[in-house]
């Protein structure tokens, strides 16, 4: 099923259940007014939203004899908050092997690097992303992540790919000039990293099928900067540590809770004709190649868009479209 919260002036919004094919949504009030309240209830809620996510497919399929499902209204991502508007904990990885992060974060060792990202204040798919200044080395990156149940302190893999509730994508902004200096101080990212943005909904992996398999997502993520297609990175074939060993390497000595969100980082492959899910891949390919770097990083008024589509061509999240602004004057309190 496909699940998203709309906006409705509070910090947590509506839950609502989106068809298949995106056109249509229906509110779940009456099984559930949040997305956490499923999480926190899965095993009893979610069969409740799938037979309301039937029922809206259903009434979407001229062929089906079943009556429509109530209330259903056009959906619009431009009401969407991120689907988890504030999570318990939001960790971000590298599990590709790429120019960016080198061989010494992805390619070598046997246990995922992550970071603990800002949890408190996601941005919604298409909600503007404010800076303070162009300097500050804007920079986008188009990534794969999973919701999580409740997963047990020592979980192996295979344990905590079962703890796998929904799958979403993000785009984990980045402000690449704060970042080595706070890499060096060795205590991770913090001013580096502003809010991030999630896709308009979060499914179940059963949507995407075969394609989910092992822990891994096997399609195709595409990013476009400015309306020019810059990725198509395959996101499952060279992910070197898949979302299994990703959870299962956060839980080692704690417990999760249900509604954290962990991602896989920016979506990387090998072959440079698939371009990049971020500017500082592009940057690092370029000063490989060429001594120093020509691609700049984004400018105000610039937009991303990112979205993956399944084998039918059909977008399966929605996608993530963002402009760059500059951050409003902070106000003098009265």
């Amino acid at each position: 099923m496909k699940l998203a919260t709309y906006k409705d002036g509070s910090r947590d919004g509506q839950l609502v259940v989106v068809a298949r094919d995106l056109s249509v949504a229906h509110y779940a009030t009456g099984i559930a007014h949040r997305l956490q309240q499923v999480l926190d209830d899965w095993n009893f809620l979610s069969p409740q939203l799938q037979d309301l996510y039937d029922a809206l497919n259903r009434s979407r399929d001229s062929s089906g004899g079943a009556s429509p499902a109530r209330h259903a209204f056009p959906f619009d991502p431009r009401q969407c908050m991120a689907p988890l508007p504030r999570a318990y904990q939001w960790v971000n990885g590298a599990a590709y092997r790429n120019p960016e992060t080198g061989p010494a974060v992805a390619g070598k060792g046997s246990s995922p690097r992550l970071y603990q990202g800002a949890s408190d204040d996601f941005l919604g798919p298409c909600d503007e992303v404010r800076c303070a200044s162009e300097a500050e080395g804007i920079d986008f990156e188009a990534e794969v992540a999973v919701i999580i149940g409740d997963v047990r302190p020592g979980a192996t893999p295979a344990q905590a790919l079962d703890g796998i509730r929904l799958l979403l994508l993000a785009n984990a902004l980045c402000l690449r000039q704060y970042l080595p200096d706070e890499l060096a101080q060795g205590f991770g990212p913090l001013h580096s990293r502003p809010a991030t943005a999630f896709s308009p909904v979060a499914v179940t992996p059963d949507e995407v099928g075969a394609d989910w398999a092992k822990g891994r997502l096997s399609l195709t993520l595409q990013s476009s900067w400015n309306g020019r297609k810059v990725g198509l990175c395959e996101a499952g074939p060279e992910m070197r540590f898949h979302f299994g060993q990703l959870v299962a390497h956060l839980c080692k000595t704690r417990r999760l809770r249900a509604g954290a969100i962990i991602g896989a980082g920016a979506v990387s492959n090998q072959d440079a004709s698939h371009g990049y899910s971020c500017i500082a891949d592009k940057r690092a390919l370029e000063t490989l190649q060429d001594g120093q770097p020509l691609t700049e990083f984004m400018k105000f008024g610039d937009t991303i868009r990112i979205e993956m589509k399944g084998r039918d061509g059909q977008s399966v999240f929605g996608a993530i479209e963002q402009e760059i602004v500059p951050m409003e004057p902070a106000t003098s309190a009265p």
